[in-house]
């Protein structure tokens, strides 16, 4: 590549939400909701948890922490989707680029562990119940959480790093609504090989091992409850995964999508509207499987916004 090519970094260029002045206003409209309703429906889980005793539990001490984190990833793209909306501006300045960027990837890293952690809560649940408590203890739940943080901040750190050493071109136009660091990456002028194999390794690791880690613990699980004699049983067990199972086959088949339409498809557009998905449609799912699929936790909700006082 020419050193002419080649710019010193001020800012990047977000593809365009819409073109149609006319449906800005609309979108903006929509998305305001889409992120309102997010962090509310996460809060309303995360206060839930905290206020009710009864959901003092491993179970629901990773729920809390995955409102967390969907705060965090819908916070991360949402505002500055809606600023640029307004002010019809698609610039991010290079450190806001790399800001984003570093939310988006720890924030999905630490989704991927906890549902895998939260599989691994339910295995345990039903395949080894009257040990439940002593294996499942909070000190345990305290440092796989703490291990899921500690990994997630490793990688992005990392990435973020191995992206401050790059070049770019004069051609600075990310082909998403946000800072990605694949596409970020595809920006640059310099080597990007070292970048491309850190990649590969921490998505084949940090995404592939929690993904097997799910699918055996369900396997385990299935397993498990074919051999109960009693319906009821059966139907008591497969209730108490039906949310984590919801969440999980949402996750995973929205960033599926994200990976199907960036192979098969050469239109910028329907990636975004992908990962669009996986950023922002997810994170305000969430809240609506846990409250109407689990029927302690839209109790908790219940009580919790009987309890808010209403004003005149």
């Amino acid at each position: 590549m020419e050193p002419s090519n080649e710019t010193t970094v001020s800012e990047f260029f977000l593809l365009e939400v819409t073109q149609d002045a006319e449906l800005q206003p609309v979108l903006f409209s929509l998305f305001l909701s889409m992120y309102l309703v997010t962090v509310l429906g996460n809060l309303l889980i995360l206060l839930a948890v905290i206020s009710d005793s009864h959901l003092h539990t491993p179970m629901y001490l990773f729920l809390s922490n995955l409102s967390l984190t969907d705060i965090c990833l819908s916070t991360a793209t949402v505002p500055k989707m809606l600023a640029n909306i307004q002010t019809r501006s698609q610039s991010i300045t290079y450190a806001g680029c790399l800001t984003q960027m570093y939310f988006v990837l720890i924030s999905a890293t630490l989704e991927n562990f906890l549902l895998a952690v939260m599989a691994y809560d339910r295995y345990v649940a039903i395949c080894d119940p009257l040990r439940y408590t002593v294996i499942m203890n909070f000190r345990l739940c305290g440092l796989l959480i703490l291990l899921s943080l500690s990994i997630s901040i490793m990688d992005t750190l990392l990435h973020d790093l191995m992206v401050l050493r790059l070049s770019f071109c004069a051609d600075l136009e990310i082909p998403l609504f946000f800072c990605e660091v694949v596409q970020v990456i595809k920006l640059a002028c310099s080597d990007t090989l070292i970048n491309n194999i850190l990649i590969y390794f921490a998505a084949g690791v940090f995404g592939g091992v929690p993904l097997s880690g799910i699918i055996f613990s369900y396997t385990q699980i299935a397993s498990s409850v074919l051999r109960m004699a009693s319906a009821s049983g059966k139907y008591k067990a497969f209730s108490t995964c039906g949310s984590h199972l919801s969440v999980v086959s949402f996750f995973y088949g929205t960033g599926l999508g994200v990976y199907v339409s960036s192979v098969f498809t050469h239109s910028p557009r329907k990636t975004a509207v992908a990962s669009m998905m996986y950023t922002v449609v997810t994170p305000m799912m969430n809240p609506f499987i846990y409250s109407l699929r689990n029927r302690d936790m839209a109790e908790a909700i219940r009580k919790l916004v009987g309890r808010i006082p209403s004003f005149p």
